[in-house]
């Protein structure tokens, strides 16, 4: 049975394009817009959760993937 977990992304550009990051399992990936870089993030994260399953991680990723309540923000910091 396939199970639906959501997950945050985080998209940026860069010079050379987009990068995409799913910080709960610190996972990435790039494309030439953002849409490729989330599809493209979409597929990584598929295939490290079926590695984990397969590895008999999956259930050390249990608070990860269960977690409800996702929360991002923009964080301003300084330094010299």
């Amino acid at each position: 049975m396939m199970k639906t977990y959501r997950l945050t992304a985080t998209i940026w550009k860069e010079p050379e394009g987009y990068v995409a990051k799913c910080s709960e399992l610190g996972v990435a990936s790039a494309g030439d817009s953002p849409s490729e870089a989330l599809a493209n993030l979409k597929e990584a994260t598929e295939l490290y959760l079926e590695n984990a399953k397969s590895l008999g991680m999956l259930d050390d990723l249990k608070g990860i993937l269960s977690g409800e309540e996702k929360f991002t923000s923009v964080l301003e910091v300084k330094a010299s």
